[in-house]
């Protein structure tokens, strides 16, 4: 099964991707070039493509859309030219994982892969192909832009500098944030549910090997992946770093496309695979998944285990950070003392709204150094509910920034202007080395950067 990180990229993406939503009503109308980067044409239906799109997913434009969105495909042009110099590309898997991920995610939002087709009104393979088109490029310029960046440091004199030279009235605003320690716990699954679930899988592998059902059908209708599900279990090209290591060790040794995997055991369930084609270090496979699930009691008990444990962390028996590392279940953070980690930023405060929702709601009427109750919450890694308790470690309050409490956000301001800079620099001198020329009726535009029109 996919990694986390794999998933999570499915649901920071909106449902509308960069394909054509509408039909051109008028077939009559003879496209034109607006606009020449280099020997790179950009189109009046590129334009108007896009403009159509991001009307359709409620994106505010800044100006004309006729002026802004050229723009933006012309410096899309001028990364991707110094790419094909430098020879930057983005590795097929990544790309293709990708798409595989946002088809999954469309077909689950629209119904099915006939509905998504009818649609875009064009068949899964070309909406295979322009979504690769459009993450590969989007990918190219993310890594020229990371290789013209990839020098920059900043140093506390830069930063102390910047927050010296900031007008009262412009000195940021940091939200009230927290910082808290976690201990969970995964309620014991009956060994009974465990074997009833491999009993199930045993039966779908018999009927495939017998050949009385298809192994796609049966990951229709039964398999708790849903994403992959409404493919008939089908996951894409994956490397095997790119699975977790229990999942990916059967699934390279398959070599049989008509048979079935023996049963696979990983932190998301029991699974069996089957193989559809290996190419070089990627492979393509499907799979259902199964979970065993946990009864009310189950949930109960592991609600009365954390509820003592608590009970004599009040008391003081030992700490919150002592006891961890040998009763928590959470692996992200049960060598760190319980204390979560931001994903966004890659420290452990959160702004309130950047916490798992179950613990948030849980924190928001906690003092700093209480322990709350356990509670129930549910794993999105994994899809699954677990108990926990929290401790409130620390609370900042909304403020000013200042030096000693907010260096690495005040760090990160300073970061983002002067990468800013140094792009800003590089498209200048970019443009002042480009041919550009831009139509009649065109270039009467207050465009974001200076140099597209040349004396």
């Amino acid at each position: 099964m996919r990694k986390l990180t794999d998933w999570l990229l499915v649901f920071f993406v909106a449902v509308a991707v960069a394909l054509p939503v509408f039909a051109d009503d008028d077939d009559n109308v003879i496209d034109e070039v607006v606009w020449v980067v280099g020997d790179e044409a950009i189109y009046k239906s590129e334009v108007e493509e896009q403009y159509r799109q991001m009307q359709y997913d409620g994106q505010r434009i800044d100006g004309d859309p006729y002026c802004v969105i050229p723009e933006q495909l012309a410096v899309q042009k001028l990364f991707l030219h110094q790419a094909k110099l430098d020879t930057i590309t983005v590795p097929d898997a990544t790309v293709f994982q990708q798409v595989e991920a946002r088809i999954n995610y469309l077909i689950a939002n629209i119904g099915s892969k006939e509905k998504m087709e009818e649609y875009f009104k064009k068949p899964v393979t070309e909406i295979r192909e322009e979504l690769a088109s459009l993450i590969r490029d989007q990918g190219t310029v993310q890594e020229v832009q990371r290789t013209l960046v990839k020098d920059l440091k900043i140093t506390p004199a830069e930063v102390r500098k910047f927050y010296n030279q900031l007008p009262v009235d412009s000195i940021p605003y940091i939200p009230m944030q927290v910082e808290v320690q976690i201990i969970t716990l995964n309620p014991k699954v009956p060994q009974q549910e465990i074997d009833n679930v491999k009993a199930r899988l045993r039966d779908f592998s018999e009927q495939v090997n017998k050949g009385e059902r298809d192994f796609s059908t049966l990951a229709v209708l039964y398999s708790e992946d849903r994403g992959s599900a409404m493919m008939g279990g089908e996951l894409g090209f994956m490397s095997k770093s790119s699975l977790v290591p229990e999942f990916a060790n059967v699934a390279f040794n398959l070599n049989d496309p008509k048979k079935v995997s023996k049963i696979v055991e990983t932190e998301y369930g029991y699974h069996i695979i089957q193989l559809i084609e290996k190419r070089g270090d990627r492979i393509n496979v499907r799979h259902i998944l199964l979970r065993p699930h946990v009864s009310e009691k189950d949930i109960s008990d592991a609600l009365v285990r954390l509820d003592s444990l608590r009970t004599d962390l009040v008391d003081k028996k030992f700490t919150f950070d002592e006891v961890t590392q040998y009763v928590s279940q959470d692996k992200d953070t049960r060598n760190n003392k319980g204390l979560m980690v931001n994903p966004q930023t890659g420290n452990p405060r959160f702004e309130m709204g950047q916490l798992p929702q179950d613990v948030a709601k849980v924190v928001a009427d906690m003092q700093v150094g209480d322990i709350s109750k356990p509670f129930v919450m549910t794993d999105e890694r994994k899809n699954k509910e677990v108990v926990a308790i929290v401790k409130l470690k620390n609370r900042i309050e909304g403020h000013k920034a200042n030096m000693s409490d907010d260096y690495q956000t005040l760090k990160t301001i300073v970061e983002g202007r002067k990468r800013t800079e140094i792009l800003n620099d590089w498209l200048a001198k970019k443009q002042s080395e480009t041919y550009i020329r831009i139509k009649e009726g065109w270039r009467n535009c207050e465009f974001k950067y200076d140099g597209w029109i040349k004396q």
